[in-house]
């Protein structure tokens, strides 16, 4: 980054906290209660409530993450979490806010007091709680120091090495937790409408620059990325940019990257997912998880939140156009550059965990000794070799069909080392032979792998290696696309930044709002505001620093992608979840204690799917429907067998215009209908 790049950076950065705490100044007056510090003094207006939903969600989960997955085998498929989205939140603005704004609650796990009983509100308040903090948060922290890093390698800033990974998580943290510290969500909202409109603004000028060196990439090399067998170099010479990435990667599944559509046996979006699985998430998250709902329970009225809520939808139609084409493009443009990204991270594994194997590998997956770009690898490579430490556990390393693809003889030596690891501590059998076919030789590796973490447990660690180090595309997009020196590389790293801020102070925000509201203020009633308050910003500070401790870790490569690890996670219970909340406003007779059924069944149904060695082919999205749909089924005969006689009766918030929005309906027709068209056009 040149001078001005850093300035543009800076500036940007640091002006947008600070707008966020000028709007939100009076929040410190001593008048002012826990309605002003966690919802804003339910006074946000439309345009708030759009653009904070907006930049609460996108962050590095979408910009590493999914560009990630798109540039590995998903491509387009990946953005079904974008566009049905957007039916989700139509959804959720004329169906969940209007009794959540009527009822006046400052917290979902609140709500399910009211409808079903104390039990279900803690256990699913402490439990969001956690996986709030453990996961999400933590992951967005990892995930936004990835991105940064990756543009501030060898910058050193009073004594802080602003290229480590470490460093940058604490950074992030830092800034995140100060403006949540001082205003609360108000003080989020405003620094959110700057962040979201700079993040679509951004991600605009990096699609630009994607497609503008497409069109001016030799089609000699574009050919070797193709994902079409019909495609040829005279035909890429002769089309334009659009055109040329159509033709790249609009092959038959399932290898084109173009579908919506994934075949049954995808590992994450089979398209049995799109008719049952990908909507719980989806309904869990943008209709009943806190930090997201948080700013619509804000809203200064009905009709402001449902505006917001429809504005929000327009926005996420638009989200893949910046996050999963730039993906798709990374792959196309820069698939040396992945590629060598992926030899320094196995490189770095082997000879931290097992020098003697990485000895045994070929050149390919060795950094080359002579290329200065990789000075830092080697040296890191070099120390592990001189100083090799003693495995904590039996390492093991698996692949896929694409490695031994690649280098069909480093992955042939993997698994003979794997196996001769195993050698008198596993029963092996004489079917767990080692072939030299590649799809064989990897189902045969992975299926040693999976009979020793169930015989040895604990005693096994399990590594990944990979082609092509996805996780890194859109870093790499911004390394390699934008200009230096214009400030415009600024701009983008500090509409990159603040995504990533703005989701973690959403996080921090609703995670200590929940803990404040639903915990604290349930054992000590008698709190004033301006303890509630205080309790809140402890919290805040409590809950950063447990995730600035946890993300650098979450670069562990087990964990198969942020994505993934973020998506998975909720699975446990968001099925349970979703499935009271459809019976608590829906099925007005349900019993009480469904509640506590549905919250405990979920976890106990979702792990036994996901640990049983039977069951862990199964996609995650279908095991969450499946979980879904057995609750669903328990819950029906709890209400049939001892329905309530009288419904309960919710709380009403006298205060609330509850007035609905007929200019939101129209355009969350609109919004559908897109929704179709797109879904139509990249089927």
């Amino acid at each position: 980054m040149a001078a001005l790049d850093i300035i543009v950076f800076v500036l940007f950065v640091f002006s947008v906290i600070a707008i966020g705490l000028w709007k939100s100044r009076e929040e410190d007056h001593e008048s002012k209660d826990a309605q002003d510090y966690f919802l804003a003094g339910r006074g946000l207006t439309w345009y708030l409530v759009g653009f904070s939903l907006i930049a609460a969600n996108i962050s590095t989960e979408q910009f590493v993450g999914m560009t990630g997955k798109a540039a590995d085998w998903l491509g387009m498929a990946i953005a079904s979490y974008e566009w049905m989205a957007a039916a989700t939140l139509v959804v959720t603005a004329f169906v969940f806010l209007p009794v959540f704004l009527k009822s006046g609650i400052y917290t979902i796990p609140e709500f399910l007091e009211y409808r079903y009983n104390t039990f279900a509100r803690t256990v699913m308040a402490i439990t969001t709680m956690i996986i709030l903090v453990g996961v999400p948060t933590a992951s967005v922290i990892y995930s936004g120091a990835k991105v940064i890093t990756g543009n501030f390698q060898g910058v050193v800033v009073a004594g802080l090495d602003l290229g480590s990974i470490t460093v940058g998580c604490w950074i992030i943290g830092v800034l995140a937790a100060a403006y949540v510290f001082a205003g609360g969500l108000k003080a989020c909202a405003w620094a959110d409408l700057l962040q979201g409109a700079a993040l679509i603004i951004g991600g605009m000028i990096i699609a630009y620059f994607a497609f503008a060196l497409l069109g001016e990439t030799d089609p000699e090399k574009l050919i070797l990325t193709a994902r079409n067998s019909e495609v040829t170099v005279e035909s890429l010479e002769a089309a334009g940019p659009i055109e040329r990435f159509y033709d790249l990667n609009k092959g038959e599944l399932p290898d084109g990257k173009l579908h919506m559509v994934r075949p049954t046996d995808d590992p994450e979006i089979p398209w049995t997912a799109l008719m049952i699985g990908l909507w719980i998430p989806n309904f869990f998250y943008w209709g009943l998880n806190q930090y997201i709902t948080q700013r619509t329970l804000g809203s200064k009225s009905l009709a402001e939140g449902q505006k917001g809520i429809i504005f929000a939808a327009f926005l996420k139609l638009l989200i893949p156009f910046i996050v999963v084409i730039p993906g798709i493009l990374a792959f196309n443009l820069f698939q040396g550059k992945l590629r060598e990204d992926a030899v320094n991270r196995n490189a770095l594994i082997l000879s931290e965990r097992t020098p003697e194997l990485y000895g045994e590998m070929s050149s390919m997956m060795k950094p080359d000794p002579e290329d200065t770009r990789h000075a830092t690898v080697a040296k890191a490579i070099e120390a592990n070799l001189a100083d090799p430490k003693p495995p904590e556990a039996t390492q093991l390393y698996s692949f896929n069909d694409v490695f031994v693809e690649f280098m069909p003889e480093d992955a042939l030596t993997v698994a003979k080392y794997n196996r001769s690891v195993l050698e008198g501590k596993v029963e092996l059998g004489d079917e767990i032979a080692l072939g030299t076919n590649a799809i064989d030789l990897a189902a045969l590796n992975d299926k040693l792998i999976k009979l020793a973490e169930v015989e040895l447990e604990k005693e096994v660690m399990s590594e990944t290696l990979v082609t092509h180090d996805y996780d890194n595309a859109f870093p790499t997009l911004i390394r390699e696309l934008i200009p230096i020196g214009t400030g415009v590389k600024g701009f983008v790293l500090a509409a990159i930044f603040g995504a990533v801020v703005s989701s973690l102070a959403s996080m921090l925000n609703s995670a200590s709002t929940i803990f404040t509201m639903d915990i604290f203020y349930k054992l000590r009633p008698t709190s004033s505001q301006k303890a509630l308050v205080r309790t809140g910003r402890v919290c805040t500070v409590v809950f950063v620093l447990i995730a600035m401790f946890i993300a650098p870790f979450l670069g562990h490569p087990s964990f198969g992608g942020i994505f993934t690890v973020i998506q998975e996670f909720q699975g446990f219970i968001s099925p349970g979840i979703l499935a009271i909340f459809i019976f608590g406003l829906l099925v007005h007779r349900a019993p009480r204690s469904a509640g506590t059924v549905g919250l405990i069944l979920s976890p106990v149904l979702y792990g036994t799917l996901y640990f049983a060695p039977q069951t862990q082919d199964i996609a995650f999205l279908n095991r969450m429907a499946i979980t879904f749909g057995v609750i669903l089924v328990v819950l029906t005969l709890m209400t049939l067998i001892r329905p309530l006689k009288v419904p309960v009766t919710l709380p009403v918030n006298e205060n609330m215009n509850l007035e609905s929005s007929k200019i939101a309906k129209f355009f969350g027709g609109v919004v559908i209908v897109c929704m179709v068209i797109l879904y139509g056009i990249f089927y």
